[in-house]
């Protein structure tokens, strides 16, 4: 490989590799790194499929590097006799192709064999990505798969299937390879940890009597006194404030202004504002009540403490006195602490019995066998993924190669490069190069660097309600009507539409044709907007002059008749510099149009210099940034390490935006009934000028009427019968001087 033969084709400005055989894909990690035209690209995102992209992604995280690609490519051209049969891009895998000399290819065929076993068809000799995919159907008639999960079903006990389904219950579960719920390792050790020690805490208990004053039913008892032990040690609390001060026993219960609060609620026994009451009514030395006068929202929780704690250990009682609720708390005290104590388990919904029984049972040793069995399958049913694996590397491998270590499809406009989402149709014009964009903002700072002109588009699907965002470059025609708020249908590589409206642009030169008439529109622009913003004026004075008229006239025709105001009169000073202003450019154009008409034959050139005088600055400008005009910035600002200078020039670039045009033999209807209409006298007037201008020119008594038209224009200025002061005359030369 070290005298491997390189090929290289020239696009984009810059030499790419061409990838013709399968030698070249095996001599990748061979090839000058520098010579790539990219080192990395996101393994999201791309118009690709992201099941390939994932498993060529080794370490996960998220960009195919190009270690990565290479070893993808290593990987598969050992498992094919012939390496060449990466550059067909197919779909289907014969097994004669896998080669059986190396390890990889023997394991993958073996599991191709398995996997048409499985299915029912062995005889079958071509696998497809159909035929992997399923693995749920490959793997269903096995109860080991090599994965470390475990079904209950595997187990061919009863009783071991029983404790694997326990441990579900308690812990949850873990799909396997054929999507069947089972458990790992890990979670077999974790249940028989938290088993371990819930029943070491249980012998705590058992071993003090003080711990469990009511045995098994302790808990049951411990939790309906917790439930109301704050509102049974309120109760009495009040019942001794009563005591200690008979007026406090009214302001201890509720008023009517709190009562007054429910007559326009709904009440029931749950209402929360209820349960803020006291339990009972307080009074200095009264018992509880255990029927009769409780709250109403504490009396299913007190028939509970009755039934669970007061009768197992009083008897039949219908009140509670205060020294009774102090034994029954004393004796609760030491099962207080021991709760305390609990670990926190998952195994507790099983029970204390059913957990003993599991841990005495020698589960935990016939469940790891059971792994330990599945696990030893791994190498063969591993080779399923690998077959999954070779089939799309064999399917993809080629057309990744070809838009990572040379853009052969980007450049060649045979078929679509990855990056490429679809088309953006919009101002009768068609972009093919949009890439999806998650940050539109983010991607602008870098994407601005490539000297191209982007639309960012927010794209909506309204059946579906699903959106992206795109950006378009335009590297053809102009932007006079591409502006925020515009829209377009963009169709995305399966051919859906989407709604597409322009959010941000990225203004940059898009041909030199608009870069000749932009001066041109720019001093249009200028020129309308002057004549807006005078007109606008003009109508405002106008305005207020008729509103100050108006009022003038309410305010004479009340005050009686006025005199009327003097009209003004213009500065003869200035109305003088107005005149002399527009004498001297009378001259300069008098001046300009006789030197312009002297060149005689070179006329044609004159015109052709002033045309190049006004737009050639524009022009040469947009000619040095559309030579820069690059596409690496725009694809590193997505994600990717583009390596070369891959240049859009104006060419390429018209190949990427399509302007409209009609189709071939269309026939065109010139006649539009809403067209302005014309006057055909002006255009006969300019006729007319035309050939007078020619005419004289000819006989050449033109040039001699403009050679004396400058000192003329400057005389004819006169206000009010006075010219302005004539220069000095100067004496006249010798002619062998002028000469």
């Amino acid at each position: 490989m070290a005298n491997h033969v390189w090929k290289f084709f020239r696009a984009g400005g810059f030499d790419q590799v061409r990838l013709d055989a399968g030698a070249d894909l095996v001599a990748l990690d061979m090839l000058d790194q520098k010579l790539w035209v990219a080192l990395a690209c996101p393994a999201t995102g791309l118009e690709f499929d992201a099941d390939t992209l994932a498993l060529i992604d080794t370490d996960q995280d998220g960009r195919i590097r190009a270690p990565e690609l290479i070893a993808a490519v290593k990987w598969a051209a050992a498992c094919l006799r012939n390496p060449d049969d990466l550059l067909r891009g197919a779909a289907d895998l014969a097994l004669g192709a896998i080669n059986e000399t190396t390890p990889e290819g023997r394991q993958v065929l073996a599991a191709a064999r398995q996997i048409f076993t499985n299915l029912g068809k062995p005889e079958a000799t071509v696998v497809t990505l159909e035929d992997t995919a399923d693995t749920a159907k490959i793997l269903a008639q096995t109860r080991f798969n090599g994965d470390g999960i475990i079904p209950p079903d595997a187990a061919e006990d009863a009783a071991v299937g029983a404790v694997v389904a326990d441990i579900m219950t308690c812990l949850g579960s873990e799909a396997d390879r054929s999507g069947v719920p089972g458990i790992s390792e890990a979670k077999v050790e974790q249940f028989f940890k938290e088993a371990s020690a819930y029943s070491e805490w249980w012998k705590a208990a058992e071993a003090d009597a003080a711990i469990l004053p009511l045995g098994q039913a302790t808990p049951a008892a411990a939790a309906a006194l917790q439930a109301v032990r704050a509102k049974v040690d309120d109760y009495f609390t009040r019942c001794r404030l009563a005591a200690f001060d008979p007026l406090a026993a009214t302001a201890l219960n509720p008023g009517e202004k709190e009562y007054a609060a429910f007559v326009v609620k709904q009440l029931s026994g749950a209402s929360g504002e209820l349960a803020e009451f006291p339990l009972a009514q307080p009074k200095a030395g009264k018992a509880l009540p255990l029927r009769e006068g409780l709250n109403p929202a504490w009396a299913a929780a007190v028939a509970s403490l009755d039934a669970d704690v007061i009768r197992p250990l009083l008897g039949e009682q219908t009140c509670l006195t205060e020294a009774d609720w102090a034994a029954i708390a004393e004796k609760f005290v030491a099962n207080g602490a021991w709760v305390a104590t609990k670990p926190a388990t998952a195994v507790e919904r099983l029970g204390v019995a059913r957990v003993r029984e599991i841990l005495g049972g020698g589960n935990q040793e016939a469940i790891a066998k059971l792994i330990a069995r599945d696990r030893a399958l791994a190498p063969e049913y591993d080779g399923i993924a690998a077959v999954g694996r070779l089939v799309r590397y064999h399917r993809d491998l080629c057309k990744l190669v070809n838009n990572f270590v040379s853009f052969r499809d980007f450049y060649g406009r045979k078929a679509r490069a990855i990056f490429q989402a679809g088309t953006l149709y919009l101002d009768q014009r068609s972009c093919e190069l949009c890439l999806r964009v998650s940050d539109p903002g983010k991607h602008a700072i870098m994407a601005g660097l490539s000297g191209t002109y982007l639309a960012y588009c927010d794209c909506v699907r309204k059946g579906s309600g699903e959106k992206m965002q795109i950006v378009a470059a335009f590297t053809n025609g102009d932007s006079d009507n591409l502006m925020v708020g515009r829209n377009g249908i963009f169709y995305d590589r399966q051919g859906r539409d989407w709604d597409a409206t322009i959010t941000k642009i990225v203004d940059n030169p898009i041909s030199i044709r608009q870069a000749f008439w932009a001066p041109y529109k720019k001093a249009a622009r200028m020129i309308q907007e002057q004549i807006a913003k005078r007109a606008a004026h003009a109508d405002q004075a106008a305005v207020s002059r008729l509103s100050t008229t108006a009022v003038t006239a309410e305010q004479a025709a009340t005050r009686g008749s006025a005199p009327a105001p003097e009209p003004k009169r213009m500065d003869p000073g200035l109305i003088a510099a107005i005149g002399v202003g527009a004498a001297g450019l009378g001259g300069m154009v008098g001046g300009l149009l006789t030197g312009f008409l002297n060149l005689k034959g070179l006329m044609p050139l004159g015109v052709l210099a002033i045309i190049l005088l006004i737009s050639g600055p524009s022009m040469i400008m947009a000619w040095l940034k559309l030579r820069k005009r690059n596409l690496g910035p725009i694809l590193d600002a997505n994600g990717w390490a583009v390596n070369a200078k891959a240049r859009i020039n104006v060419p390429f670039g018209a190949s990427l935006t399509r302007t409209a045009s009609l189709p071939a033999g269309a026939q065109r209807d010139l006649a539009d009934p809403f067209a302005e209409k014309k006057r055909p006298w002006r255009l006969y007037s300019v006729l007319v000028l035309v050939v007078l201008l020619l005419l004289g020119w000819a006989v050449g008594k033109l040039d001699r009427a403009l050679s004396s038209l400058s000192p003329k224009l400057t005389s004819a200025w006169v206000f009010r019968g006075q010219a302005p002061t004539p220069a000095p005359a100067q004496e006249s030369k010798p002619a062998e001087e002028k000469k």
